[in-house]
C-alpha cells in the first residue's frame, strides 16, 4: 500500500446542473503520490432540471467517470448504495456535488490507510486545522448534537459524524447493509463501522457550507429522521450482508464474552506456546488465548482477516494471514512450526475432513495437538446449521473415526455446551435463521452457573470437542 491507493470517488447527483460538472472536474483534477488511481462513479438520482443531459455530454468525453442514472428520485442513501455497487477501488469516498467539499482533501484521507491500517478515515470539519470557514450556527449545533448522541451509542469520540467525506475499505463497505435512501445513511453508515468494530480516524478538511437559499437540501426533518436512525441502530445489529461465512451470527456471538471465556476455559489445559488458530473469524477465541509466544490467527475471509490485523496492532506475538484448511499448499510454509493447532466450528464447513486434518497434522510439530470442535448430534440440524453453511452434524464415533484416519492419536473426546440444546432446538423448531440479541444476553449472562451444572443435563452437548495428539 505505500505506492498509493487506488481510490473510489461516489457522486450521488440530484438536480445540480450548475455545480455537478464542475465538482466532477474537481476530482478528477486530484494528482498526489498517495492516490496511485482515480475511479469516479457519477449516480444521477432522477434529476429533472437538465442535469443529467450535462452530465451524459461530461461523460462521453471523459471515460474516468462511469456515469449511471436512476429513473426516479430515490434519495441519497440509494444512490450511494448504486455508486458502492459499482465501485472498484481499494477505499471508497463519497462526494457531494454542490462544490461545499475540497476534493485536494481527499490525499489526506488516505494517509491513515497508508501508515495506521485504518478501517474508515472521516474528513471533519471541526478538527483544528490552519484556518476554517465560519458556519451556519444552528446547522452547526444540530451537527454536534447527532454527533454527540451517536458517540453516546457507539462509545466513539467523532468531531463530525454527519461529514460526507466518510472514507472506508471498499470490501468493507460492500459487505454492510445500508438500508435508508435518504441523509440517515450518514449516521447507519456510522454506527455500523462502531458495531463492526472498524478502526476510524478522523483529520481536518475544509469546508464551504451552502446557505439554503443557494440550494442546500438537508434540514432539521432529516435531523429528526437522523435521531430516529440512530436508535434503531443502538438496537438492531443489521450488520452483514448475507455472506458464505454465516458472519451476522458470528458477530451476535461476539456478545457472549462469557461463553467464548467459557470455551476457552476448556481447551486451555491442552494449549501449548506457539498455537495456530484456523477460522479465527473476528477473534471471539483469539482474544481469550492470547497472549502466546507465537499465536498465528487465519481465517479466509477478508473482512475477518481486516478486522484481525486491526486487533494484531500492538500484540507482537499475534501474526494474521490466510488459510483455507483444504489447501494443502497454505501450511507447507507452516511444517513443523507449532505446539498447538485450534480449529473450531470448521470441520462441519467441509467437503473432507481427513485432508483438512492431513494439513493440520503438517502444521503441528512432533507430539504436538489438534483442537477440534465440531457440532454434535445429526437429528439437532435444523434452520441455524443452514444459515451458518454447516453441512454436518457430527456423532462421537464419526469424529473419532475421522482423527484417527488422519494419523491421530484421540487423547480426549468432551461433551461441550449441554446447556446449549433447549435454545438450539427451540429456535430451530421455530425457524430461526440467527440468535436474538435478548436470547443470547439472558444465555450469556447465565453462563456463570451454566458452566458449573453443565454436566448435570442428561443429554448430549450441543458440541463435541476432540482432542487429538501427533504421534
Amino acid at each position: 500500500m505505500a505506492d498509493g491507493l487506488k481510490v473510489s470517488v461516489l457522486i450521488p447527483v440530484y438536480n445540480e446542473r450548475f455545480l455537478a460538472v464542475e465538482s466532477i472536474r474537481r476530482v478528477l483534477a486530484v494528482r498526489d503520490p498517495a492516490i496511485r488511481e482515480l475511479e469516479v462513479v457519477v449516480v444521477d438520482d432522477g434529476s429533472t432540471d437538465g442535469t443529467r443531459e450535462v452530465l451524459r455530454a461530461f461523460a462521453r468525453e471523459h471515460p474516468a467517470v462511469r456515469y449511471i442514472e436512476h429513473d426516479r428520485n430515490q434519495g441519497k442513501g440509494a444512490a450511494l448504495r448504486t455508486a458502492i455497487a459499482h465501485a472498484t477501488g481499494d477505499v471508497a469516498v463519497p462526494h457531494d456535488a454542490d462544490l461545499e467539499y475540497r476534493p485536494e482533501d481527499l490525499p489526506l484521507l488516505v494517509q491513515p490507510f497508508l501508515h495506521e491500517q485504518a478501517d474508515a478515515v472521516f474528513g471533519s470539519r471541526f478538527l483544528p486545522g490552519p484556518y476554517r470557514r465560519v458556519l451556519l450556527y444552528y446547522h452547526s449545533l444540530g451537527n454536534r448534537l447527532l454527533t454527540t448522541v451517536v458517540n453516546v451509542v457507539t462509545n466513539l469520540n467523532l468531531s463530525d459524524m454527519e461529514t460526507c467525506y466518510k472514507m472506508v475499505r471498499t470490501t468493507l463497505l460492500k459487505s454492510l447493509p445500508l438500508r435508508y435512501n435518504d441523509f440517515r445513511i450518514e449516521p447507519e453508515l456510522t454506527i455500523k463501522l462502531a458495531k463492526r468494530g472498524a478502526a476510524i480516524f478522523e483529520v481536518p478538511i475544509r469546508y464551504a457550507g451552502r446557505t439554503y437559499a443557494e440550494g442546500k437540501k438537508i434540514g432539521w426533518r432529516d435531523g429528526l429522521l437522523a435521531l430516529g436512525a440512530i436508535i434503531r441502530g443502538a438496537l438492531i445489529d443489521d450488520l452483514y450482508l448475507n455472506d458464505p461465512y454465516g458472519a451476522h451470527i458470528l458477530h451476535s456471538l461476539a456478545r457472549a464474552r462469557k461463553f467464548s471465556r467459557w470455551m476457552s476455559d476448556v481447551i486451555r489445559p491442552w494449549v501449548g506456546r506457539a498455537v495456530l488458530e484456523i477460522g479465527a473469524g473476528i477473534g471471539n477465541l483469539t482474544i481469550h488465548l492470547v497472549p502466546r509466544e507465537r499465536y498465528r490467527a487465519t481465517d479466509i475471509n477478508p473482512d475477518y482477516l481486516a478486522y484481525l490485523r486491526n486487533f494484531a496492532v500492538g500484540r507482537p506475538y499475534l501474526e494474521v494471514g490466510t488459510a483455507h484448511a483444504e489447501r494443502a499448499a497454505d501450511f507447507a510454509p507452516l511444517a513443523g512450526q507449532f505446539d498447538t493447532v485450534v480449529c473450531l466450528n470448521v470441520l462441519e464447513h467441509l467437503d473432507e475432513p481427513r485432508d483438512v486434518l492431513g494439513n493440520l497434522r503438517a502444521a503441528l510439530a512432533h507430539g504436538g495437538r489438534a483442537i477440534i470442535l465440531v457440532p454434535q448430534g445429526p437429528r439437532r440440524y435444523n434452520s441455524l446449521d443452514r444459515a451458518l453453511g454447516h453441512r454436518l452434524r457430527y456423532t462421537r464415533a464419526r469424529l473419532a473415526e475421522v482423527v484417527r484416519q488422519a494419523g491421530f492419536e484421540l487423547e480426549a473426546l468432551l461433551d461441550f455446551d449441554r446447556a446449549g440444546v433447549p435454545g438450539w432446538r427451540l429456535n430451530g423448531w421455530l425457524g430461526r435463521t440467527r440468535f436474538s440479541r435478548f436470547q443470547l444476553k439472558v444465555f450469556d449472562s447465565s453462563v456463570w452457573l451454566l458452566r458449573r451444572v453443565d454436566r448435570l443435563f442428561p443429554w448430549r452437548g450441543l458440541s463435541l470437542i476432540a482432542v487429538c495428539r501427533n504421534p
